[in-house]
Protein backbone atom coordinates (compact mmCIF):
# COMPACT_ATOMS: atom_id res chain seq x y z
CA UNK A 1 0.00 0.00 0.00
CA UNK A 2 1.38 3.28 -0.89
CA UNK A 3 0.28 6.33 1.11
CA UNK A 4 0.03 9.61 -1.20
CA UNK A 5 0.75 12.88 0.63
CA UNK A 6 -1.16 15.83 -1.04
CA UNK A 7 0.04 18.04 1.48
CA UNK A 8 3.63 18.07 0.03
CA UNK A 9 2.16 18.35 -3.27
CA UNK A 10 0.09 21.82 -2.66
CA UNK A 11 3.24 22.59 -0.82
CA UNK A 12 5.34 22.51 -4.12
CA UNK A 13 2.23 24.23 -6.15
CA UNK A 14 1.27 27.23 -3.98
CA UNK A 15 5.26 27.85 -3.62
CA UNK A 16 5.94 28.09 -7.50
CA UNK A 17 2.94 30.34 -7.64
CA UNK A 18 4.20 32.54 -5.12
CA UNK A 19 7.38 32.44 -6.45
CA UNK A 20 6.08 33.18 -9.92
CA UNK A 21 4.62 36.30 -8.25
CA UNK A 22 7.59 37.67 -6.00
CA UNK A 23 9.83 37.20 -9.27
CA UNK A 24 12.81 36.47 -7.16
CA UNK A 25 14.77 33.43 -7.25
CA UNK A 26 18.06 34.46 -5.81
CA UNK A 27 19.91 36.56 -3.29
CA UNK A 28 20.48 39.46 -6.38
CA UNK A 29 19.04 42.29 -3.98
CA UNK A 30 18.62 44.39 -7.18
CA UNK A 31 15.55 41.85 -7.65
CA UNK A 32 14.34 42.16 -4.36
CA UNK A 33 10.64 43.33 -3.64
CA UNK A 34 10.59 47.17 -3.13
CA UNK A 35 11.19 48.04 1.24
CA UNK A 36 8.75 48.80 3.68
CA UNK A 37 9.29 51.92 5.70
CA UNK A 38 8.18 52.48 9.14
CA UNK A 39 10.05 56.19 9.54
CA UNK A 40 13.57 55.04 9.36
CA UNK A 41 13.22 51.36 10.05
CA UNK A 42 12.53 48.48 7.49
CA UNK A 43 9.62 46.70 7.83
CA UNK A 44 10.58 43.10 8.27
CA UNK A 45 7.58 40.71 8.86
CA UNK A 46 8.63 37.80 10.95
CA UNK A 47 7.42 34.58 12.09
CA UNK A 48 8.21 32.91 15.09
CA UNK A 49 7.08 30.92 18.14
CA UNK A 50 6.50 32.49 21.42
CA UNK A 51 5.61 30.90 24.95
CA UNK A 52 2.12 32.87 26.99
CA UNK A 53 5.23 35.20 28.81
CA UNK A 54 6.78 36.84 25.77
CA UNK A 55 5.49 39.78 24.13
CA UNK A 56 7.96 40.15 21.11
CA UNK A 57 6.30 43.48 19.67
CA UNK A 58 7.53 44.85 23.06
CA UNK A 59 10.12 42.58 24.38
CA UNK A 60 13.15 44.09 25.73
CA UNK A 61 15.45 42.21 23.22
CA UNK A 62 13.08 43.43 20.22
CA UNK A 63 13.48 47.15 21.22
CA UNK A 64 16.79 46.96 21.49
CA UNK A 65 17.28 44.96 18.09
CA UNK A 66 15.19 47.51 16.61
CA UNK A 67 16.92 50.54 17.32
CA UNK A 68 20.19 49.15 16.99
CA UNK A 69 19.61 47.73 13.51
CA UNK A 70 16.76 50.09 12.48
CA UNK A 71 14.11 47.35 11.85
CA UNK A 72 10.50 47.34 12.57
CA UNK A 73 9.50 43.80 13.14
CA UNK A 74 5.79 42.72 12.65
CA UNK A 75 5.96 39.89 14.30
CA UNK A 76 3.19 36.90 13.78
CA UNK A 77 3.57 34.38 16.57
CA UNK A 78 2.69 30.69 17.17
CA UNK A 79 2.74 28.66 20.27
CA UNK A 80 4.87 26.90 21.65
CA UNK A 81 3.65 23.78 21.24
CA UNK A 82 4.84 21.80 18.06
CA UNK A 83 2.41 20.34 16.32
CA UNK A 84 0.42 23.73 16.07
CA UNK A 85 3.54 25.94 15.53
CA UNK A 86 4.76 24.11 12.47
CA UNK A 87 0.98 23.70 10.97
CA UNK A 88 0.77 27.42 10.55
CA UNK A 89 4.33 27.74 9.38
CA UNK A 90 2.77 24.93 6.77
CA UNK A 91 0.30 27.13 5.77
CA UNK A 92 1.68 30.19 5.44
CA UNK A 93 4.14 28.60 2.73
CA UNK A 94 1.25 26.53 1.06
CA UNK A 95 -0.81 29.61 0.82
CA UNK A 96 2.18 32.25 -0.09
CA UNK A 97 1.36 34.44 2.50
CA UNK A 98 4.66 33.76 4.41
CA UNK A 99 6.69 36.23 6.02
CA UNK A 100 10.22 38.02 5.12
CA UNK A 101 11.73 36.21 7.76
CA UNK A 102 11.16 32.85 9.83
CA UNK A 103 12.74 32.92 13.02
CA UNK A 104 12.12 29.55 14.97
CA UNK A 105 13.10 27.80 17.41
CA UNK A 106 15.23 23.93 16.85
CA UNK A 107 12.90 22.05 19.66
CA UNK A 108 9.41 23.68 18.30
CA UNK A 109 9.43 24.36 14.51
CA UNK A 110 12.51 24.15 13.10
CA UNK A 111 12.92 23.80 9.30
CA UNK A 112 14.11 20.10 8.37
CA UNK A 113 16.77 19.59 5.78
CA UNK A 114 14.94 18.59 3.02
CA UNK A 115 12.34 21.44 3.87
CA UNK A 116 14.74 24.13 3.15
CA UNK A 117 16.36 22.50 -0.06
CA UNK A 118 12.75 22.47 -1.53
CA UNK A 119 11.97 25.57 -0.56
CA UNK A 120 15.75 26.54 -2.11
CA UNK A 121 14.76 25.29 -5.57
CA UNK A 122 11.65 26.78 -5.16
CA UNK A 123 12.98 30.08 -4.95
CA UNK A 124 10.94 30.90 -1.79
CA UNK A 125 14.32 31.02 0.23
CA UNK A 126 16.91 33.52 -0.47
CA UNK A 127 20.34 32.07 -0.70
CA UNK A 128 22.67 33.59 2.13
CA UNK A 129 26.20 32.96 1.15
CA UNK A 130 26.82 36.89 -0.71
CA UNK A 131 24.96 38.45 1.92
CA UNK A 132 26.72 36.92 4.61
CA UNK A 133 29.81 37.58 3.33
CA UNK A 134 29.42 41.09 2.83
CA UNK A 135 27.59 42.23 5.94
CA UNK A 136 28.01 39.29 8.67
CA UNK A 137 32.09 39.17 9.53
CA UNK A 138 31.35 37.09 12.37
CA UNK A 139 29.07 35.01 11.33
CA UNK A 140 30.80 34.44 8.20
CA UNK A 141 34.19 33.73 11.06
CA UNK A 142 31.54 30.72 12.82
CA UNK A 143 31.13 29.24 9.38
CA UNK A 144 34.94 29.20 8.45
CA UNK A 145 35.93 28.17 11.44
CA UNK A 146 33.62 25.15 12.01
CA UNK A 147 33.20 22.49 9.43
CA UNK A 148 30.25 20.90 10.82
CA UNK A 149 28.48 23.89 11.05
CA UNK A 150 29.07 25.18 7.25
CA UNK A 151 28.46 21.49 6.03
CA UNK A 152 25.31 21.93 7.27
CA UNK A 153 24.25 25.19 6.52
CA UNK A 154 25.33 24.58 2.48
CA UNK A 155 23.09 23.25 0.07
CA UNK A 156 24.56 20.36 -2.70
CA UNK A 157 24.04 23.61 -4.82
CA UNK A 158 26.59 25.95 -3.04
CA UNK A 159 23.91 28.16 -1.80
CA UNK A 160 23.05 28.50 2.09
CA UNK A 161 19.46 28.98 1.96
CA UNK A 162 18.39 28.82 5.94
CA UNK A 163 21.17 28.67 9.12
CA UNK A 164 20.20 26.29 12.32
CA UNK A 165 21.46 27.14 15.47
CA UNK A 166 24.96 25.88 17.13
CA UNK A 167 25.01 25.24 20.83
CA UNK A 168 27.90 23.18 22.22
CA UNK A 169 26.51 22.27 24.68
CA UNK A 170 27.07 18.84 26.59
CA UNK A 171 24.07 17.47 27.95
CA UNK A 172 22.20 18.21 24.96
CA UNK A 173 24.41 15.46 23.01
CA UNK A 174 22.71 12.98 25.89
CA UNK A 175 19.51 14.38 25.53
CA UNK A 176 17.18 10.66 26.41
CA UNK A 177 17.68 11.22 30.30
CA UNK A 178 15.17 10.27 32.92
CA UNK A 179 14.41 12.18 35.97
CA UNK A 180 13.54 9.96 38.73
CA UNK A 181 12.12 11.17 42.01
CA UNK A 182 15.03 9.94 44.66
CA UNK A 183 13.46 11.64 47.50
CA UNK A 184 10.79 8.96 47.08
CA UNK A 185 13.36 6.04 46.39
CA UNK A 186 14.71 6.98 49.64
CA UNK A 187 11.78 6.92 51.33
CA UNK A 188 10.89 3.55 50.08
CA UNK A 189 14.40 2.42 50.95
CA UNK A 190 14.52 1.64 46.83
CA UNK A 191 18.15 1.88 44.85
CA UNK A 192 18.71 3.79 42.41
CA UNK A 193 17.24 1.55 39.01
CA UNK A 194 19.97 0.24 36.82
CA UNK A 195 17.84 -2.33 34.64
CA UNK A 196 14.32 -2.48 33.14
CA UNK A 197 13.14 -4.72 35.67
CA UNK A 198 14.43 -2.68 38.60
CA UNK A 199 12.50 0.47 37.18
CA UNK A 200 9.44 -1.43 36.69
CA UNK A 201 9.81 -1.98 40.40
CA UNK A 202 10.42 1.33 41.44
CA UNK A 203 7.89 2.52 39.25
CA UNK A 204 5.10 -0.14 41.00
CA UNK A 205 6.29 1.18 44.82
CA UNK A 206 5.67 4.21 43.40
CA UNK A 207 2.31 3.87 42.28
CA UNK A 208 1.34 1.72 45.34
CA UNK A 209 3.38 2.28 48.27
CA UNK A 210 2.24 6.29 48.89
CA UNK A 211 5.10 7.80 48.66
CA UNK A 212 4.20 11.80 49.15
CA UNK A 213 2.82 10.33 52.05
CA UNK A 214 -0.52 12.10 51.94
CA UNK A 215 -2.76 8.95 52.10
CA UNK A 216 -4.15 9.17 48.53
CA UNK A 217 -3.31 6.84 45.37
CA UNK A 218 -2.54 10.32 42.97
CA UNK A 219 0.71 9.35 42.33
CA UNK A 220 1.65 9.28 38.82
CA UNK A 221 4.69 7.03 38.25
CA UNK A 222 5.94 8.24 35.28
CA UNK A 223 4.89 11.07 33.08
CA UNK A 224 6.14 13.38 30.06
CA UNK A 225 4.34 15.18 27.36
CA UNK A 226 3.95 14.36 23.59
CA UNK A 227 6.57 17.36 22.88
CA UNK A 228 9.15 17.41 25.25
CA UNK A 229 9.26 13.30 25.96
CA UNK A 230 12.63 11.27 25.50
CA UNK A 231 10.31 8.07 26.71
CA UNK A 232 10.85 5.79 23.98
CA UNK A 233 14.34 6.78 23.63
CA UNK A 234 15.53 6.46 27.06
CA UNK A 235 13.40 3.25 27.81
CA UNK A 236 14.45 1.52 24.21
CA UNK A 237 18.30 1.86 24.95
CA UNK A 238 18.09 -1.04 26.90
CA UNK A 239 17.05 -3.01 23.93
CA UNK A 240 18.59 -1.22 20.55
CA UNK A 241 20.56 1.69 19.79
CA UNK A 242 17.43 4.33 19.27
CA UNK A 243 18.96 7.17 17.04
CA UNK A 244 17.96 10.77 18.71
CA UNK A 245 15.47 12.56 16.57
CA UNK A 246 13.04 15.29 17.12
CA UNK A 247 12.33 15.88 21.10
CA UNK A 248 8.74 14.87 20.38
CA UNK A 249 9.34 11.46 20.65
CA UNK A 250 10.07 10.18 17.26
CA UNK A 251 13.61 8.74 16.89
CA UNK A 252 15.39 9.11 13.21
CA UNK A 253 15.05 6.63 11.34
CA UNK A 254 18.70 6.08 10.45
CA UNK A 255 21.65 4.58 11.87
CA UNK A 256 24.73 2.89 10.41
CA UNK A 257 25.75 -0.83 10.42
CA UNK A 258 29.29 -0.15 8.87
CA UNK A 259 28.94 2.00 6.12
CA UNK A 260 25.38 0.29 5.21
CA UNK A 261 22.58 2.77 6.42
CA UNK A 262 19.65 1.19 7.91
CA UNK A 263 16.84 1.50 10.35
CA UNK A 264 16.27 -0.05 13.73
CA UNK A 265 12.71 0.49 13.93
CA UNK A 266 11.71 -2.64 11.63
CA UNK A 267 14.33 -5.21 13.96
CA UNK A 268 13.52 -7.83 16.42
CA UNK A 269 15.17 -5.55 19.23
CA UNK A 270 13.21 -3.01 18.67
CA UNK A 271 9.80 -5.13 18.68
CA UNK A 272 11.46 -5.80 22.34
CA UNK A 273 11.53 -2.66 23.63
CA UNK A 274 7.96 -1.81 22.27
CA UNK A 275 6.84 -5.01 24.07
CA UNK A 276 8.20 -3.85 27.36
CA UNK A 277 7.40 -0.35 27.06
CA UNK A 278 3.64 -1.91 26.49
CA UNK A 279 3.99 -3.88 29.55
CA UNK A 280 4.96 -0.47 31.49
CA UNK A 281 1.76 1.13 30.15
CA UNK A 282 -0.42 -1.81 30.52
CA UNK A 283 0.35 -2.09 34.05
CA UNK A 284 -0.57 1.82 34.60
CA UNK A 285 2.97 2.65 35.26
CA UNK A 286 2.80 5.30 32.93
CA UNK A 287 0.51 7.99 32.43
CA UNK A 288 -2.17 7.84 29.41
CA UNK A 289 -1.48 11.43 29.11
CA UNK A 290 1.81 11.21 28.21
CA UNK A 291 0.80 11.14 24.75
CA UNK A 292 -1.54 13.60 24.02
CA UNK A 293 -1.15 16.37 26.58
CA UNK A 294 1.11 19.42 26.35
CA UNK A 295 4.07 20.91 28.46
CA UNK A 296 1.69 23.24 30.37
CA UNK A 297 -0.38 20.52 31.42
CA UNK A 298 2.70 18.51 31.80
CA UNK A 299 3.88 21.63 33.88
CA UNK A 300 0.40 21.77 36.21
CA UNK A 301 0.97 18.13 37.19
CA UNK A 302 4.72 18.89 38.20
CA UNK A 303 3.38 22.04 40.42
CA UNK A 304 0.43 20.92 42.00
CA UNK A 305 0.13 22.70 45.09
CA UNK A 306 -1.67 19.63 46.60
CA UNK A 307 0.87 17.28 46.52
CA UNK A 308 4.01 16.26 44.64
CA UNK A 309 2.84 13.72 42.37
CA UNK A 310 5.72 13.04 39.81
CA UNK A 311 7.85 10.01 40.58
CA UNK A 312 9.78 10.21 36.89
CA UNK A 313 9.62 11.93 33.34
CA UNK A 314 11.95 11.14 30.73
CA UNK A 315 12.44 14.28 29.48
CA UNK A 316 15.92 16.49 28.78
CA UNK A 317 15.57 18.53 32.62
CA UNK A 318 13.94 19.14 35.53
CA UNK A 319 12.42 22.41 34.58
CA UNK A 320 10.39 20.97 31.84
CA UNK A 321 7.96 19.18 34.60
CA UNK A 322 8.20 21.33 37.48
CA UNK A 323 9.00 24.98 38.43
CA UNK A 324 12.48 25.67 38.88
CA UNK A 325 12.73 27.25 42.48
CA UNK A 326 9.88 25.56 43.73
CA UNK A 327 9.52 27.18 46.87
CA UNK A 328 8.74 23.46 48.46
CA UNK A 329 12.02 22.41 47.02
CA UNK A 330 10.22 19.96 44.85
CA UNK A 331 12.69 20.50 41.84
CA UNK A 332 15.49 19.40 44.17
CA UNK A 333 13.85 15.61 44.67
CA UNK A 334 14.88 14.77 40.71
CA UNK A 335 17.94 12.99 39.95
CA UNK A 336 19.03 11.90 36.44
CA UNK A 337 18.66 7.84 36.00
CA UNK A 338 21.32 5.98 34.42
CA UNK A 339 20.77 4.48 30.92
CA UNK A 340 19.08 0.99 31.65
CA UNK A 341 20.85 -2.49 30.83
CA UNK A 342 18.55 -4.92 29.35
CA UNK A 343 17.56 -8.66 29.35
CA UNK A 344 20.27 -9.01 26.82
CA UNK A 345 22.78 -6.70 28.69
CA UNK A 346 21.99 -3.83 25.54
CA UNK A 347 22.53 -0.46 27.58
CA UNK A 348 22.63 2.41 24.49
CA UNK A 349 21.88 6.09 24.57
CA UNK A 350 21.56 8.21 21.54
CA UNK A 351 23.83 10.48 20.49
CA UNK A 352 22.97 14.62 19.38
CA UNK A 353 25.73 16.87 18.48
CA UNK A 354 25.46 18.91 16.85
CA UNK A 355 22.59 19.52 19.71
CA UNK A 356 20.17 21.31 16.76
CA UNK A 357 19.69 19.62 13.62
CA UNK A 358 16.79 21.98 12.29
CA UNK A 359 16.88 25.04 10.44
CA UNK A 360 15.41 28.22 12.06
CA UNK A 361 16.61 31.42 9.95
CA UNK A 362 15.46 31.84 6.84
CA UNK A 363 15.02 34.78 4.66
CA UNK A 364 11.93 34.78 1.82
CA UNK A 365 12.14 36.31 -1.17
CA UNK A 366 8.85 38.36 0.15
CA UNK A 367 11.75 40.43 1.87
CA UNK A 368 13.76 43.83 0.32
CA UNK A 369 16.88 44.20 -0.23
CA UNK A 370 16.95 46.74 2.96
CA UNK A 371 15.43 44.04 4.82
CA UNK A 372 18.16 41.37 4.25
CA UNK A 373 21.23 43.50 4.97
CA UNK A 374 19.37 44.51 8.17
CA UNK A 375 18.55 41.27 9.32
CA UNK A 376 22.09 39.66 8.10
CA UNK A 377 23.76 42.47 10.76
CA UNK A 378 21.25 41.95 13.47
CA UNK A 379 21.82 37.87 12.91
CA UNK A 380 25.93 38.69 13.07
CA UNK A 381 25.80 40.47 16.59
CA UNK A 382 23.96 37.51 17.84
CA UNK A 383 26.94 35.62 16.83
CA UNK A 384 28.89 37.74 19.31
CA UNK A 385 29.32 36.85 22.83
CA UNK A 386 28.02 39.93 24.02
CA UNK A 387 24.97 39.40 21.55
CA UNK A 388 24.78 35.94 23.23
CA UNK A 389 24.40 37.21 26.56
CA UNK A 390 22.25 40.28 26.23
CA UNK A 391 19.43 38.12 23.58
CA UNK A 392 19.74 34.85 25.44
CA UNK A 393 19.74 36.28 28.81
CA UNK A 394 18.93 39.68 28.79
CA UNK A 395 20.81 42.85 29.27
CA UNK A 396 23.15 42.98 31.94
CA UNK A 397 21.78 43.64 35.08
CA UNK A 398 18.80 42.36 34.20
CA UNK A 399 19.32 38.65 33.19
CA UNK A 400 23.32 38.27 34.27
CA UNK A 401 25.84 39.89 35.80
CA UNK A 402 29.78 39.74 36.69
CA UNK A 403 31.29 37.37 38.27
CA UNK A 404 32.12 37.88 42.53
CA UNK A 405 35.31 36.65 43.00
CA UNK A 406 34.12 33.10 44.83
CA UNK A 407 32.39 32.40 42.04
CA UNK A 408 33.19 29.19 39.94
CA UNK A 409 33.25 28.74 36.37
CA UNK A 410 31.16 25.22 34.80
CA UNK A 411 34.43 24.57 33.77
CA UNK A 412 36.61 24.85 37.20
CA UNK A 413 39.86 25.50 34.98
CA UNK A 414 38.88 28.79 33.57
CA UNK A 415 38.16 32.60 35.11
CA UNK A 416 34.29 32.98 35.13
CA UNK A 417 32.89 36.14 32.85
CA UNK A 418 29.53 35.78 33.23
CA UNK A 419 26.29 34.95 36.02
CA UNK A 420 22.84 34.24 35.08
CA UNK A 421 20.17 35.16 37.61
CA UNK A 422 18.18 33.10 38.93
CA UNK A 423 14.60 33.31 36.80
CA UNK A 424 12.48 34.71 39.17
CA UNK A 425 14.19 37.78 39.60
CA UNK A 426 14.65 38.65 35.92
CA UNK A 427 11.67 40.36 34.73
CA UNK A 428 9.24 38.57 32.30
CA UNK A 429 9.83 39.79 28.39
CA UNK A 430 13.09 40.78 28.81
CA UNK A 431 14.83 38.09 26.74
CA UNK A 432 14.53 36.56 23.71
CA UNK A 433 16.13 33.11 24.55
CA UNK A 434 16.08 30.14 22.55
CA UNK A 435 14.75 32.22 19.53
CA UNK A 436 18.65 33.65 19.80
CA UNK A 437 20.77 30.35 20.85
CA UNK A 438 22.69 30.62 17.14
CA UNK A 439 26.28 30.52 18.78
CA UNK A 440 26.89 29.56 22.07
CA UNK A 441 30.11 28.54 21.70
CA UNK A 442 31.59 25.97 24.35
CA UNK A 443 34.06 28.55 25.83
CA UNK A 444 31.39 30.74 26.30
CA UNK A 445 29.03 28.25 27.91
CA UNK A 446 31.72 26.76 30.00
CA UNK A 447 32.65 30.07 31.75
CA UNK A 448 29.80 30.86 32.99
CA UNK A 449 29.65 31.25 36.60
CA UNK A 450 27.73 27.98 37.85
CA UNK A 451 27.04 27.68 42.33
CA UNK A 452 28.84 23.81 43.44
CA UNK A 453 25.66 23.71 44.74
CA UNK A 454 23.76 21.14 41.69
CA UNK A 455 20.32 21.62 43.21
CA UNK A 456 20.40 25.74 43.65
CA UNK A 457 18.16 27.18 40.63
CA UNK A 458 21.33 28.76 39.24
CA UNK A 459 23.38 25.58 39.81
CA UNK A 460 21.22 23.78 36.85
CA UNK A 461 24.15 23.50 34.53
CA UNK A 462 26.34 22.23 36.74
CA UNK A 463 23.42 19.73 37.80
CA UNK A 464 22.86 18.63 33.82
CA UNK A 465 26.80 18.30 33.24
CA UNK A 466 27.32 15.80 36.27
CA UNK A 467 24.17 14.02 34.77
CA UNK A 468 25.46 13.81 31.20
CA UNK A 469 28.49 12.01 32.38
CA UNK A 470 25.86 9.28 33.62
CA UNK A 471 25.17 8.78 29.84
CA UNK A 472 28.03 9.70 27.72
CA UNK A 473 30.04 6.03 27.82
CA UNK A 474 26.69 4.54 26.46
CA UNK A 475 27.20 6.05 22.90
CA UNK A 476 27.74 3.91 20.37
CA UNK A 477 29.05 6.17 17.69
CA UNK A 478 29.46 3.61 15.14
CA UNK A 479 25.89 3.98 15.17
CA UNK A 480 25.52 7.19 14.73
CA UNK A 481 24.40 8.74 10.84
CA UNK A 482 25.71 12.34 10.39
CA UNK A 483 22.28 13.37 9.79
CA UNK A 484 23.38 16.85 9.98
CA UNK A 485 25.83 17.29 7.63
CA UNK A 486 24.47 14.76 4.81
CA UNK A 487 22.05 16.77 1.96
CA UNK A 488 20.02 14.94 -0.18
CA UNK A 489 20.91 15.07 -4.00
CA UNK A 490 18.80 17.80 -5.26
CA UNK A 491 16.77 15.74 -7.68
CA UNK A 492 15.15 13.81 -4.90
CA UNK A 493 14.48 16.31 -2.33
CA UNK A 494 10.77 16.15 -3.53
CA UNK A 495 10.69 12.30 -2.95
CA UNK A 496 12.67 12.13 0.11
CA UNK A 497 10.73 14.92 1.66
CA UNK A 498 7.49 13.19 1.18
CA UNK A 499 8.77 9.25 2.08
CA UNK A 500 10.22 10.56 5.39
CA UNK A 501 6.76 12.72 5.73
CA UNK A 502 5.16 9.15 5.70
CA UNK A 503 7.63 6.81 7.36
CA UNK A 504 7.61 9.32 10.43
CA UNK A 505 3.50 9.05 10.61
CA UNK A 506 3.83 5.15 9.93
CA UNK A 507 6.31 5.08 12.55
CA UNK A 508 4.69 7.51 15.30
CA UNK A 509 1.84 5.77 15.19
CA UNK A 510 2.51 2.23 14.94
CA UNK A 511 4.62 2.60 18.28
CA UNK A 512 2.00 4.26 20.07
CA UNK A 513 -0.09 1.88 18.87
CA UNK A 514 1.68 -1.02 20.00
CA UNK A 515 2.64 0.67 23.22
CA UNK A 516 -1.06 1.90 24.21
CA UNK A 517 -2.20 -2.07 22.82
CA UNK A 518 -4.47 -1.13 20.14
CA UNK A 519 -2.00 -2.81 18.24
CA UNK A 520 -0.79 -6.19 19.71
CA UNK A 521 3.13 -7.01 18.92
CA UNK A 522 2.67 -10.94 19.19
CA UNK A 523 0.29 -10.47 16.23
CA UNK A 524 0.52 -7.55 14.14
CA UNK A 525 4.19 -7.27 14.43
CA UNK A 526 4.67 -8.61 10.93
CA UNK A 527 2.19 -6.98 9.17
CA UNK A 528 3.71 -3.68 10.07
CA UNK A 529 7.17 -3.88 9.68
CA UNK A 530 5.69 -5.41 6.05
CA UNK A 531 3.76 -2.12 5.73
CA UNK A 532 7.07 0.02 6.22
CA UNK A 533 7.79 -1.13 2.38
CA UNK A 534 4.53 -0.63 1.37
CA UNK A 535 4.76 3.20 1.85
CA UNK A 536 8.79 3.55 0.83
CA UNK A 537 11.50 2.27 3.59
CA UNK A 538 13.52 0.59 0.97
CA UNK A 539 13.66 3.59 -1.08
CA UNK A 540 14.06 5.63 1.63
CA UNK A 541 17.20 3.86 2.83
CA UNK A 542 18.00 3.61 -0.69
CA UNK A 543 18.34 7.30 -1.29
CA UNK A 544 19.83 7.78 2.27
CA UNK A 545 22.40 5.71 1.00
CA UNK A 546 23.44 7.23 -1.98
CA UNK A 547 23.61 10.61 -0.13
CA UNK A 548 25.60 8.87 2.29
CA UNK A 549 28.38 7.23 -0.19
CA UNK A 550 28.59 10.75 -1.91
CA UNK A 551 29.28 12.66 1.77
CA UNK A 552 31.92 9.87 2.15
CA UNK A 553 33.54 10.43 -0.94
CA UNK A 554 33.93 14.05 -0.04
CA UNK A 555 31.68 14.94 -2.96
Amino acid sequence: MTIKSPRFKLVAVAAAAALVAAGCSSSDTEDAPKAKMDGDKVVITVLAPADPDKKLDTNAITTLLSDKYKIKFQFDTTTMDGGPAKEKRQIAITSGDYPDMFLLIPYVDAFTKTEVQKLGQQGVAVPLEDLIKENAPNLQKALDANPVLKAMSTAPDGHIYALPQWSDCYHCTYWNKLWLNSAWLKKLNLPMPKTTEELRTVLRAFKTQDPNGNGKADEIPLTTDAQDSTLIGYLMGAFAYAPFGASNGIPSLLQLNGDTVETPVDKPEWREGLKYINSLYQEGLIDQASFTQNAEALQATGNDPAAVKIGASPVLYPGIFVQLGSKDGRDKQYDAAPPLTGPTGASYTAYNNPTSTGYTFMLTNKSSKEARIAALKMLDYIYTDEGQLIVNAGPEGVGWVKPGAGDIALDTTVKPTWKSLPSANVPKNSTWDSLGQYNVTLALRNAQAVPQDIYAETGLERRLFEASKLYEPHVDKAKVYPEAQVWADPSTVSEMGTLKTNLDSYVSQGELAFITGTKKIDTDWDTWVQGLDGIGMKRYLELNQQAYDKYKSGK
